[in-house]
């Protein structure tokens, strides 16, 4: 709905308007056999529910020391004050990097699945009409993006959706990304090259490997490199990690991807089928620019002769490519609900989580002074914390969408592969940053790229999938907020200073798990 729809509109019409919402939605829900055996029990319209309401529960009995009426006010001031709370904050600026206004031609900004040429220069025109219909927000500007194939945009429009709960989406930042031609940039995709390189080594192995210690040595070189370093220099142990607190603390995969979660009556087997190890994608320009134009690939090759545990980068980029989005800090949960991690030393009905049935404390476990009688559920206990998990994944989505589509626009590294490629073969000329074109991951790429095409080699970036990357632009990351919200939960509810027991650590070839060695 525009905005000057949305201004005129009167307040009766926004009922009626609601009211037929609700009434198509529901409609369809009944045609699900849920829907007629339980929902209509409980969705009854107004007139039905009419017959059940006796005088003595209209208005006046109490609960929480409020009437129904007085509850009703509450809420609304509530309500009135948490929006112009959140109205009232100032408004963020969104500088990005400026490169879809310093290369006309679009090779700095994202435009999978848009018409390119040969070189996989995205069609002008097209990426114009890209750009208008992000400011523009209607349909008709989104139904007029022209595509080079069949695959389409991934969910443009989030961007632009308003939110009830929480900070608004829109006003909520990121620095810009590096520009196309920079050192940073030119050590990013380094250390992107060096990954697709590591693909199928096994990241305990690191320390030994002859290609992780040539990366470390690479990306050491590098003038401007963000990830973390030991002394100065990146080592077997930073490599591919974050700076972040913690993250060089134990082996490179969680034991959050190794327990098994209890989830309910069932426990979770979090071994996974992973893809062909050694099978690397758009490795030729043919595949690599079908895919730039958005036609649609096979799927990607999997092997099922056996399952593995997380423990390198192929299985890792297995699950996070097919995951329910907050999955793995669903099963966090769950591990640390099901253990009986203590909660958060502020949680108002205590430090020990009791099930959510109110199962009995353990022998010794701490009570809460204040609630001696109760224990917490949907507020404050299992379930509330379950839910919150994917609540703040939508809303993380929405803020990150917004940055991604209105804003960044950035290209995807597969994208800049072939940037790199079409410089190193003299067939155009970009201004790509020296300290990428004269490190000599490029010739074990071009050698590595070679193998799989038979002799011919590239400098495109390797992917894990035939589809590559997908369809909406790389910064920032959906997956990367996700994960940070999510964390932030867990961290609020959980005491931070409990040691998961016995902790481990998958095999080399991943099939099943080994103590950790004190």
């Amino acid at each position: 709905m525009s905005t000057q729809n949305t201004q005129e509109q009167k307040p009766q019409d926004d009922k009626v308007v609601a009211s037929e919402s609700r009434r198509n939605f529901l409609g369809a829900l009944t045609a699900a056999p849920l829907a007629v055996s339980g929902l209509g029990a409980l969705l009854k319209p107004t007139e039905a529910l009419a017959a059940d309401i006796t005088p003595a529960a209209v208005g006046g009995e109490l609960c929480g020391g409020l009437s129904q009426v007085q509850r009703a006010d509450r809420a609304l001031q509530i309500r009135i004050k948490l929006a112009r709370d959140d109205r009232n904050l100032p408004l963020v600026p969104h500088p990005n990097n400026g490169d879809e206004l310093r290369y006309s031609n679009g090779i700095g900004t994202f435009s999978k699945s848009l018409p390119h040429n040969r070189f996989g220069e995205p069609d002008v025109n097209a990426l114009n009409a890209l750009i208008a219909a992000m400011r523009s927000g209607r349909q008709a500007d989104f139904n007029a993006i022209p595509l080079g194939g069949d695959r389409r945009l991934v969910n443009p429009q989030a961007g632009l959706a308003f939110d009830t709960e929480g900070r608004e989406p829109h006003n909520i930042a990121i620095r810009p990304a590096p520009r196309f031609s920079s050192a940073e940039e030119a050590g990013e995709m380094a250390e992107l090259y060096w990954m697709a390189l590591l693909r199928d080594v096994d990241f305990g192995d690191y320390d030994s490997n002859p290609i992780a210690q040539a990366a470390v040595a690479d990306l050491s070189t590098f003038s401007v490199f963000r990830g973390p370093k030991q002394g100065g220099v990146v080592t077997p142990r930073t490599l591919f990690r974050d700076r972040l607190r913690g993250c060089l603390t134990g082996p490179y995969v969680s034991q959050f991807f190794l327990l098994q979660p209890g989830f309910g009556s069932q426990t979770i087997d979090q071994r996974e089928f992973n893809l062909v190890p050694g099978v690397d994608h758009m490795t030729a320009v043919p595949a690599w620019l079908n895919v730039q134009n958005g036609v649609n690939t096979p799927v990607s090759p999997i092997d099922t002769s056996q399952q593995v545990f997380v423990h390198d980068g192929r299985s890792l980029s297995r699950f996070v490519n097919v995951d329910a989005l907050y999955q793995a800090y669903f099963n966090a949960a769950i591990i640390l609900l099901g253990m009986g991690a203590p909660w958060n030393s502020g949680n108002p009905y205590g430090q020990t989580p009791e099930g959510g049935a109110g199962r009995p404390l353990p022998p010794g476990a701490p009570v809460n002074i204040l609630n001696r009688t109760q224990v917490g559920f949907a507020t404050f206990g299992g379930p509330f914390i379950l839910s919150l998990l994917a609540e703040v994944s939508t809303r993380a989505l929405k803020a990150q969408w917004y940055n991604k589509w209105c804003v960044h626009r950035r290209l995807r590294p597969e994208e800049f592969g072939g940037r790199v490629h079409f410089q190193m073969t003299g067939d155009r000329s970009y201004p790509i940053n020296s300290e990428l074109l004269n490190s000599p991951v490029l010739d074990d790429v071009f050698a590595a790229n070679a193998t799989q095409n038979g002799g011919q080699g590239t400098y495109l970036l390797s992917q894990a999938f035939r589809e590559g990357s997908p369809n909406h632009p790389a910064y920032g990351s959906g997956h990367a907020s996700v994960g940070g919200a999510c964390v932030t939960i867990l961290k609020a509810f959980f005491d931070g200073s409990f040691v998961l027991p016995n902790p481990v650590m998958p095999t080399h070839d991943g099939l099943t798990t080994i103590p950790i060695s004190a």
